[in-house]
């Protein structure tokens, strides 16, 4: 599958200098993801039913053409829903960029923390994971949100995170939203076919 590189053919649809090893192995996820259906988890067995699940969420909440029309509206509304949250995560999962909104998710269930204790062990956990330069799965924050929340870190409290989470949610509110509602994965479920009257 690597021909195409190897024979310094470029890939259909390279641009902006980004170079081919990145372009191939996304063309190979997203054939991967229609291969297997996009609601379709990574350890589902080959004979189970690829819509059948999204990120754990069940068929019976998959969303009514108005609920998804919704989410068009704002990436609040879209992230309310759990459809909406696992069909979100499943597009950013074939960008590349799914760490923003585990980032954004982390914080949410951080400031639900009630034990002291617990929240030092659970910042720390976030910090290292998604904030600290060269973490495994750091997100983009410019120095000045880094260094105040390095420095949050020395008096841990339910806000420490705040700034970050913001950041993090105009970004994807400007930059992997919008992508969203023009990818294959929404367009779909607002075109939902109603179905024809019988005669």
């Amino acid at each position: 599958f690597h021909a195409e590189i190897l024979l310094g053919a470029p890939p259909r649809g390279l641009r902006l200098g980004v170079s081919l090893q990145r372009r191939h192995t996304m063309k190979e996820a997203k054939d991967m993801k229609n291969r297997l259906g996009i609601f379709r988890r990574r350890n589902e067995s080959p004979g189970g039913h690829p819509a059948s699940k999204l990120d754990k969420v069940p068929k019976s909440l998959k969303p009514t053409l108005e609920e998804a029309l919704k989410w068009g509206e704002s990436l609040e509304k879209l992230l309310q829903h759990k459809y909406g949250l696992a069909a979100f995560r499943a597009f950013l999962r074939t960008e590349f960029s799914e760490e923003n909104l585990e980032f954004w998710l982390a914080c949410e269930d951080y400031k639900k923390i009630k034990s002291q204790s617990k929240m030092t062990s659970k910042a720390k956990k976030i910090f290292t994971e998604y904030i600290a330069t060269q973490s495994c799965k750091e997100v983009n924050l410019d120095s000045y949100t880094r260094e105040h929340t390095k420095e949050n870190m020395q008096n841990i409290t339910r806000s420490c995170f705040d700034l970050a989470q913001r950041r993090i949610y105009g970004l994807m509110e400007k930059d992997s939203y919008p992508r969203f509602l023009r990818s294959e994965l929404y367009l779909d479920l607002i075109n939902q076919k109603k179905p024809s009257p019988v005669l």
